[in-house]
């Protein structure tokens, strides 16, 4: 759900006086050569496009898209990098919104995504892309949208915010403007529940989840959305609100979602990827080791490294399908 950072791959050209000299001509090639080896050299895996097959007959290059703030996204796709790159692949990950991913995706630009929700929050996007992707299942079946307080809210229940509006500041706290659940609460919740009167704030996952730290830091109401699985359940004492309208629908479950023809270039890959199974307790563990860490993104390689040496059975069973 979530400040675009695909990567750019930008070359600047160099204007070359015509050289007479022999001698010039070869110290400017080797000087070029020389740059462009220092170049790659400081490039991430697969950035050029690594080529070759692996001896499983899967392209040894593969692409995977991630939604910016979804952290079980950031969790299941470290997860795969460290899994696959064990195996000899080459794994690039790239962060995106929402959108630009499923159009990524459908054109071949990307190779696959891990947090696609359905049949609700990602709809739209399957409705329009469908056609040109491969939904490879569900990875976690245990997804729900969610409005959520601190245990010590007096609410319980989302139909008895409007009366207490002003104990949360006459606020919502959202995550990304373009997210599904935004969606989901502003033509649904708000309006089937008569919330009209109160700001629905939307501005990005971290923010959402600043907000809510400080308030529960300071003792105060706040009400944000949420979802499961979020490794924020661990983290805080809050629960979540019910709502007997069902405005922020039914569970959903978590689907790998990749380009069209992923069974044709990771034939191995894909299998592994179809039978992929992950329960909330076990994503709330690698969820809260990298994101919930204070730690960089550079640093997630190596936590997830540690993280899998600690779970290893699980690791392995990821790989054992033929």
């Amino acid at each position: 759900m979530r400040n675009d950072q695909t990567m750019k791959r930008n070359q600047t050209p160099r204007n070359h006086t015509p050289c007479k000299r022999t001698k010039r001509t070869l110290a400017a090639a080797a000087l070029a050569a020389a740059t462009a080896l220092g170049l790659s050299a400081c490039m991430p895996p697969g950035y050029y496009g690594a080529t070759g097959t692996l001896d499983n007959g899967d392209q040894k290059s593969m692409h995977v898209v991630v939604f910016n703030g979804w952290d079980e996204d950031t969790a299941a796709s470290y997860l795969w990098k460290h899994v696959l790159e064990q195996k000899g692949y080459d794994v690039q990950l790239t962060n995106s919104d929402v959108a630009p991913a499923y159009t990524g995706l459908a054109s071949g630009d990307y190779d696959v995504v891990f947090d696609t929700w359905l049949p609700n929050t990602h709809k739209e996007y399957m409705d329009t892309y469908g056609k040109d992707l491969t939904d490879l299942g569900a990875w976690n079946e245990q997804a729900s949208l969610e409005l959520a307080v601190p245990e010590y809210s007096d609410i319980d229940s989302i139909d008895e915010l409007k009366a207490h509006a002003s104990d949360f500041g006459n606020k919502i706290i959202g995550i990304e403007p373009a997210a599904g659940e935004t969606k989901v609460v502003s033509e649904q919740v708000i309006p089937q529940y008569g919330l009209d009167g109160m700001d629905f704030v939307t501005s990005s996952t971290p923010a959402m989840l600043a907000d809510l730290k400080a308030s529960i830091a300071k003792k105060q109401d706040v009400v944000v959305t949420l979802w499961r699985p979020h490794w924020a359940y661990d983290a805080f004492p809050i629960k979540d609100l019910k709502d007997p309208k069902g405005a922020l629908g039914k569970n959903e479950e978590i689907h790998t979602i990749a380009k069209k023809s992923i069974k044709d270039d990771f034939p191995t890959a894909s299998k592994w990827m179809s039978d992929f199974s992950m329960d909330s307790d076990t994503l709330y563990s690698l969820e809260n080791a990298l994101v919930n860490s204070g730690a960089k993104t550079s640093e997630y390689p190596a936590i997830t490294a540690k993280w899998a040496s600690e779970h290893q059975d699980y690791v392995d069973s990821l790989t054992s399908s033929k």
